[in-house]
Formats: C-alpha cells, structure tokens, sequence
C-alpha cells in the first residue's frame, strides 16, 4: 500500500473523530444541567452563559467556574413554581432574585428582605392571583385588596395557630422577556 493512500486513510479516520470530541453545556428547562455531544436545542435546552468550543486538545467546551446561570421565569407557572422553591428552601433571598429592585436604595431593599424572611417563617398555603377563587380567603386576617389581575398573592398560614391566612400581594412585570416581582 503506497504511503499517500494509508496517509490519506488515516486523515479520513481521524476527522470524525475529532469532530465528535465538544460537549456542549447546556441548561434544561427546567434548570438542570445537560451535558451532550448534540447542540443544545437539539436537545430542548439552553447554551450555558460563554459556552466556547473546545480549546485545542480540549474535549470539553469550557464554562466560567461557579453556579449555573439562573433562568428568570418567563411565564407565571415558572414564576409560581420558582416562589414555592423559595418557601421551601426558607430562603428569603431566594424570594428577592425574583424582584425587580430597580428605584430602591440598599436600606430599603435591605428591609424588604428582612421582611421577606419574616413572611417566610409562616407555613405557605397557596399561591395564586387575586381574582382566583381560593377558600385561604375565608377568615383571612384582612380584607382583600381591590383586585389587580397582574398580582400575585401569596397565602400563609398565621403563626398564632389560629387557622386564619394571610394574604402577601406582589405586582408582576415583564422587563427583558421574564416575569418579576415588585415588592
């Protein structure tokens, strides 16, 4: 066999697989990391923040250290979903990277926050919107608010063990294609 036929042969070889060597970093939707040879939307997922392709003599794509990016909530389930985690994991800033903080000064948002972990430490009931029809609502400790379809109400249980709710209304805004809160 001539030399330029087997280095040819070689060459043919080779390239396939170089080209399956990247793993693309991606993020489902919801929130978890994928890992895969196919490019993310093959997969119905997102490119992580600076996925690059592979340096050379990499195989991964590389990805800036530290946590995933966090996906803001783009319909009112995932909004929902993403104050529910919240109240479980008892994490009032948790609650507070789902706000839209803009015209507040850090004192103030400071105490937002504090009263965002006083809201947390009340068992959570239900989250809806004010003009949805909720039994929380009988013996809740205020009157409503007037209605406002763009709130969303946040029912705990009181911490007197008297069985009565209490009702937390947020505004919701759309800015840059996610859903936010506004305290």
């Amino acid at each position: 066999m001539p030399k330029s036929l087997c280095l040819l042969l070689l060459l043919i070889i080779g390239v396939p697989l170089h080209a399956q060597d990247v793993i693309h970093h991606c993020m489902s939707s919801d929130g978890h990391p994928v890992f895969t040879d196919q490019p993310c939307a093959a997969v119905n997922a997102t490119p992580t923040v600076n996925a690059q392709a592979p340096a050379a003599g990499s195989s991964v794509a590389s990805s800036p250290p530290g946590p995933p990016p966090v996906l803001c909530a783009a319909t009112m389930e995932a909004l929902r979903q993403s104050v529910t985690d919240a109240f479980a994991a008892r994490d009032p800033n948790r609650l507070a990277a789902l706000m839209l903080w803009s015209g507040y000064g850090k004192q103030s948002a400071v105490t937002q926050i504090q009263d965002l972990g006083q809201l947390m430490k009340r068992p959570l009931i239900g989250i809806g919107g004010v003009d949805e029809d909720a039994p929380a609502n009988a013996g809740s400790e205020a009157a409503p608010s007037p209605r406002n379809e763009d709130d969303l109400v946040v029912r705990t249980a009181s911490n007197d063990g008297s069985g009565t709710t209490h009702e937390t209304h947020f505004a919701i805004t759309r800015r840059s294609g996610c859903l936010w809160l506004k305290p």
